[in-house]
């Protein structure tokens, strides 16, 4: 957890490594001793001004443009200076140490990672889901991605929530109402239609859940792990998807013997694609490891592509290997993990063997010529759970998506109370409280600090 929030910081903003322009940035509650330091005067603010910045003796260490940004109208909420130099690495240690110097009375020190944008948060500038939202939009590496973290970071995904969390507040309101009237003739919860309310709350909280869903998903993408026989087409397979020739292909059985990975995108969402040893009985002790590791990257997948070789198929000897490996699979991977079988090489089939292979459940495809690709990618976003993207996405996290379906919980439980022939008031109103608390856990408005250690403390330093 970041301490000592009174502190002035201050940190180089820009990337490490040599540009045309880096940024030294210093915030607290006042950096007017520092601006005319370094500066050797005041600075209109919000205005940008050419000048030399000056070391402690009046030398010059660069020269280039200040901003002063007064509190409360900064990124912090506090006083902010903002300093912008050539970007080589000497130039701007120099200006972040003559910083640290000049402000050595005010107590001035290095920012922690992600202390600029936490005290943005603590001062009320952005909520916690905006402060993810920064971090994400660095990150991100798909357009859809970044258009989505910034629908969140510009206020769609707060307001949302805010706007369940005041239908929350208000229904709270007219339950502890009728707690604390219980003899009143008037019976609150029915006059004021609180199953309706309950129920259009439960509704949009269904449409943000799914918003936020898909949300993850630009975010995190999923692990695809493809699995089979050696010489099914695995490394073919990788290579075609990805484009490029990333794993080694030879008609040699068992050349994979670690996993190979690649991320794609299909429409915008990230898959985290990965090659795997073939699953045989090996009596080779580097391909056993290289098995056992496959079996790992299958059990933590989100997908397995369970990859055929549609040319051997017919014979007993791979057909009783295929069958153990779908009973291995059942086995080991999760019934929420979905399988999807793919019969590989159609382009070599006989017009006999074509047709029977037409009528085989699953994905028929050509890793070799591309031939069915398309319908593979589609499979994939199916089974991530992928809708065609629409405009209101928001990028969201896992965390997120766990704390409305916490909320979903808590409102299915009010929605028993509420209903039941003797209302349960007291339990239906702590259902709502923790309703409204998993919400506000979103923003930061509940939160614990541990919680917000670990979201600041993967920010870079300077942001």
């Amino acid at each position: 957890m970041l301490a000592r929030h009174d502190d002035p910081i201050a940190a180089i903003a820009t990337a490490p490594g040599r540009g045309a322009v880096g940024i030294v940035r210093v915030s607290g509650a006042t950096v007017a001793p520092v601006i005319q330091a370094i500066c050797g005067r005041a600075l209109q603010p919000r205005e940008a001004t050419y000048l030399a910045f000056l070391a402690a003796d009046g030398s010059i260490i660069d020269k280039g443009l200040a901003l002063h940004f007064p509190a409360p109208h900064s990124y912090t909420g506090e006083d902010v200076l903002e300093l912008q130099a050539h970007g080589g690495p000497v130039v701007l240690q120099l200006l972040l140490a003559r910083c640290l110097e000049a402000g050595a009375g005010l107590g001035m020190r290095v920012a922690a990672p992600g202390e600029f944008t936490q005290r943005a948060f603590l001062n009320d500038k952005i909520d916690l889901a905006q402060a993810e939202a920064i971090a994400d939009l660095i990150d991100v590496s798909t357009e859809a991605a970044a258009r989505s973290a910034s629908r969140s970071l510009s206020g769609e995904f707060s307001r949302e929530v805010h706007a369940m969390r005041d239908a929350l507040i208000h229904l709270r309101m007219l339950v502890e109402a009728t707690l604390d009237f219980p003899d009143e003739e008037i019976d609150f919860l029915q006059q004021a239609d609180a199953q309706g309310q309950l129920d259009r709350l439960r509704l949009s909280l269904t449409t943000v859940t799914a918003r936020a869903r898909q949300g993850a998903l630009l975010r995190e993408g999923i692990r695809v792990v493809i699995a089979g026989q050696p010489n099914a087409g695995k490394s073919s397979l990788l290579n075609a998807l990805a484009g490029a020739e990333l794993a080694i292909v030879t008609p040699v059985p068992g050349t994979t013997r670690d996993a190979v990975s690649q991320t794609i995108q299909i429409e915008g969402v990230p898959l985290h694609v990965i090659d795997t040893a073939g699953l045989r009985d090996s009596q080779d002790h580097v391909e056993r490891i290289g098995i056992e590791r496959a079996w790992g990257q299958i059990e933590n997948a989100d997908a397995v592509l369970f990859l055929h070789d549609l040319t051997r198929t017919s014979a007993p000897d791979y057909a009783a290997a295929d069958a153990k490996i779908a009973r291995a699979l059942a086995q080991r991977v999760t019934a929420t993990v979905p399988v999807i079988d793919v019969w590989n090489k159609v382009d070599a089939l006989g017009p006999d063997m074509a047709s029977t292979a037409d009528a085989t459940p699953g994905v028929r495809l050509s890793a070799k010529t591309g031939l069915g690709l398309g319908a593979l990618r589609h499979e994939l976003l199916q089974a991530a759970g992928w809708q065609a993207a629409p405009e209101g996405v928001y990028l969201a996290r896992e965390r997120h998506v766990q704390a409305l379906r916490r909320v979903a919980e808590h409102l299915t439980l009010a929605g028993e109370h509420l209903s039941s022939r003797v209302p349960a008031l007291d339990l239906l109103a702590e259902e709502l409280r923790l309703a409204q608390n998993a919400l506000s856990e979103i923003t930061g408005e509940f939160s614990a600090d541990d919680l917000l250690g670990v979201i600041f403390s993967s920010f870079c330093i300077g942001k």
